[in-house]
């Protein structure tokens, strides 16, 4: 979460001050999402474009190894954080990732729904699966990660560069038009043929 903040500030201070909102908000706590809408209105009296990129992930454990907090840890930021970042996880999970594979399953009934119940107000509504992304989150990738034949083997990674241009061309689309799942991976990753 530190780190989140701290990129989010690094952010905003290379945009002008009128044209970005660095807010730390909880995406847990329902009080802390209704303050940053609520913030963001007053602000710029509307809202264009949304990306919910909260997301989190345990170390590999299977079912029987975690605890209920550590599986309603994720569960509650990755899906009851309301959150359109989905995942590769969503069609070809990891070894030892139940609570994260079914919430970015999750992630992908609630993308067409709130994509159907938009559609009379205009509101288009996509999906990003990002496979690999050179973030904090996979800093131990070339270290080596779970496979589903259970070596440890080192996975490729790509410049996190490409998912914000993903989503910018997502989000510059006239609302006539939508993406509604695109995959962005590192060429190289294990998912055609993971398993």
């Amino acid at each position: 979460r530190v780190e989140s903040i701290s990129l989010a500030r690094q952010a905003h201070t290379e945009i002008a001050d009128d044209q970005a909102l660095a807010a730390p908000c909880d995406v847990t706590d329902p009080d802390q999402v209704a303050a940053l809408f609520a913030r963001l209105k007053a602000s710029y009296g509307r809202l264009d474009v949304l990306f919910n990129n909260a997301g989190m992930g345990l170390p590999p454990l299977t079912v029987g190894e975690m605890t209920f907090q550590q599986w309603k840890s994720v569960v509650d930021v990755n899906l009851n954080g309301i959150i359109n970042n989905g995942s590769i996880s969503a069609y070809a999970p990891r070894p030892g990732s139940a609570p994260y594979t079914a919430t970015k399953h999750a992630i992908t009934g609630l993308t067409k729904s709130i994509s159907l119940d938009g559609r009379p107000f205009d509101i288009a509504c996509g999906q990003i699966d990002i496979g690999n992304a050179a973030t904090p989150m996979t800093a131990q990738f070339d270290k080596g990660i779970p496979q589903a034949h259970g070596a440890i083997v080192p996975e490729p990674t790509m410049d996190v560069a490409h998912v914000a241009d993903a989503v910018l061309y997502m989000a510059q689309l006239p609302l006539n038009a939508n993406v509604q799942n695109m995959t962005v991976m590192a060429t190289k990753m294990p998912f055609v043929g993971r398993g």
